[in-house]
């Protein structure tokens, strides 16, 4: 009989009194006791951690979005375009995550709800930093982290630097392309509306992509991070409408309906309209 295999005779180190280990470098004793259920109900630990690894997510997605507008910024296209790759990845793994939510019935859900309080996805300053981010501006959404200073200085910092699709539109600029009135913005608060000259030029681009690709691929880059987005927004409003219906969220907006209202909101808008055009 075959003795069990033993991995420290292949050189796997089993000793980590004095030396880091797996749980040490990741902190998991924090990451693993941050779940705190307020109920009895059993599906409550699912709602906690789909929550907690989805701001997770989004933390990475912060990350890469950040440092896809500086490469673009210094005209260092394919660095950004690896970035945002991976931006699209990771809308893909939050859209998986849904599939795991609405394993929860409506009863289950209701058997803890009312432990949430105001308590609301809504409320999630990460989510409102990507939208701001990649250009959704609305500035009535600073509203909900009024009560935390540090949380609405990092947000404001956000509104005060070109967005995502800002720094793109500047890109066409700096490559000759005449961008209109987004050639000379210098309040980056508010969001922008479409601009024709901005869609000439990406019709141009989109029309002779092997003269433009750098330019065609940053484009299409911007197309995929949307529409991983767009399922995400999608997949959220049919999980809440399967859990509650039509009910107010907790939070106190409208719930689905509010949900379905942001499915219209578009982050780049020449670039879908230049479909219709080509």
């Amino acid at each position: 009989m075959s003795q069990p295999y033993d991995p420290a005779s292949d050189g796997a180190q089993m000793s980590f009194k004095e030396r880091m280990s797996y749980s040490d470098y990741l902190h998991l004793e924090k990451v693993l006791d941050a779940q705190a259920p307020l109920s009895s109900a059993h599906d409550e630990m699912l709602f906690i951690i789909q929550h907690q690894t989805s701001e997770l997510w989004m933390k990475l997605a912060l990350h890469e979005i950040g440092a896809a507008i500086g490469s673009i910024r210094a005209d260092r296209l394919e660095p950004s375009f690896k970035m945002l790759s991976r931006v699209a990845r990771i809308f893909e793994q939050l859209n998986n995550a849904w599939d795991v939510l609405r394993t929860m019935t409506p009863s289950e859900y209701t058997e803890f709800r009312d432990a949430l309080g105001q308590s609301s996805g809504f409320q999630s300053w990460q989510y409102r930093a990507i939208e701001f981010m990649a250009g959704n501006r609305n500035l009535a959404m600073l509203g909900p982290h009024k009560h935390q200073p540090d949380l609405t200085d990092r947000l404001e910092a956000i509104l005060a630097t070109p967005s995502l699709y800002d720094e793109a539109l500047l890109l066409l600029a700096r490559n000759g392309f005449d961008i209109g009135a987004d050639a000379r913005r210098t309040d980056w608060r508010e969001t922008r509306g479409e601009n024709e000259e901005v869609l000439v030029a990406w019709q141009t681009v989109y029309r002779d992509p092997q003269r433009y690709w750098m330019l065609y691929e940053l484009a299409e880059k911007l197309v995929d991070f949307e529409d991983y987005f767009r399922r995400w927004r999608f997949n959220h409003v049919t999980t809440v409408e399967r859990i509650i219906g039509l009910k107010r969220g907790t939070g106190g907006t409208s719930g689905a309906s509010y949900l379905k209202k942001m499915l219209e909101v578009v982050l780049f808008p020449e670039l879908w309209t230049v479909r219709t055009r080509l």
